[in-house]
């Protein structure tokens, strides 16, 4: 039996659960690891409060890093003790031991709360950038505009898109704009009369919007952005829906070759990614207070023994 975090009714965080479980075994293709750190996602709390899977009990947990120690059928890439990150396709990651269907070496610079940070942030900013490269652009080197960008997501997004040579200004509170200009950003703050910041640095507009943080900008993203077709939001479906927006989300393709291609940016000093606070598995509601309140620079990360 191992330990996992799971709830039985929606509610609070009071709601969590460290429960006793039966040992996962993984399927051909897949491998089980001995969980040392597992990310914590604003997906977490929304399920938490029954805003996406209605059924119950639910476990938790997307990514995670740690120590192989069981091989499905044909995987030949790793070996019993490697150290690895990547996904849970079960979404049982925040426990002792856990299957991924999808994963990569860890970066040997990285410990294991800093390599459980990266696969939904990677994965999630490198799917929007690839579908905003696909909705096209008005000629010459890009410029993006990334709503939201302190957070996991949004610096990731930040990088990546500087490694492909767009231009990126990026929103977030004043706070954070020293470590968006680390970043390669130009960054400007959020809230009322955005546009007209943007617009400041950019006086055409952007050619490309990415909205990380949900927070209902999508009419301002679409006007200097030059039309909802340049314009991708990873956390307004709502609004999606009703501006014309492309929402992404990973059912519709994954772009898990990301994983793959991140060890060697990290390793060359090209990307990083911080973790914000660790928490031991019993502390996963106060995990979640805090992700419910927004505003993280960076990762929240479980440690497990």
């Amino acid at each position: 039996m191992l330990k996992a975090v799971r709830f039985s009714q929606f509610g609070g965080p009071e709601v969590l659960e460290i429960v006793d479980l039966p040992d996962p075994h993984p399927g051909p293709g897949q491998v089980r690891i001995a969980v040392r750190a597992a990310g914590v996602n604003p997906s977490d709390w929304k399920k938490r409060e029954g805003l996406m899977d209605p059924g119950l009990p639910q476990t938790l947990g997307y990514e995670a890093a740690g120590v192989v120690d069981e091989l499905g059928e044909g995987v030949a890439d790793v070996a019993a003790g490697d150290r690895v990150f990547g996904f849970s396709a079960e979404g049982a990651a925040q426990a002792e031991l856990a299957v991924l269907s999808d994963y990569a070496p860890i970066p040997s610079s990285l410990d294991f709360p800093g390599a459980a940070a990266l696969p939904a942030a990677v994965e999630t900013a490198t799917r929007a950038l690839d579908q905003l490269a696909r909705g096209g652009k008005r000629g010459g080197s890009s410029t993006l505009l990334v709503n939201g960008a302190s957070g996991s997501v949004g610096s990731a997004a930040v990088q990546l898109a500087v490694l492909r040579g767009a231009r990126v200004i990026g929103t977030a509170s004043p706070a954070n704009h020293e470590y968006l200009r680390s970043l390669g950003a130009e960054p400007v703050a959020y809230g009322e009369g955005l546009a007209g910041r943007v617009r400041a640095l950019a006086p055409d507009g952007v050619d490309l919007a990415l909205d990380v943080a949900g927070n209902g900008v999508l009419p301002e993203l679409i006007e200097l952005a030059g039309g909802p077709e340049h314009v991708v939001t990873i956390a307004d479906f709502g609004g999606a829906q009703e501006h014309g927006v492309r929402f992404s989300r990973g059912d519709a393709g994954r772009a898990l070759h990301a994983l793959a291609e991140i060890g060697e940016l990290i390793e060359s000093g090209r990307f990083s990614l911080p973790v914000a606070q660790t928490f031991p598995l019993a502390e996963i509601a106060e995990a979640h207070r805090i992700s419910e309140h927004g505003h993280v620079r960076g990762k929240l990360v479980l440690l497990v023994d």
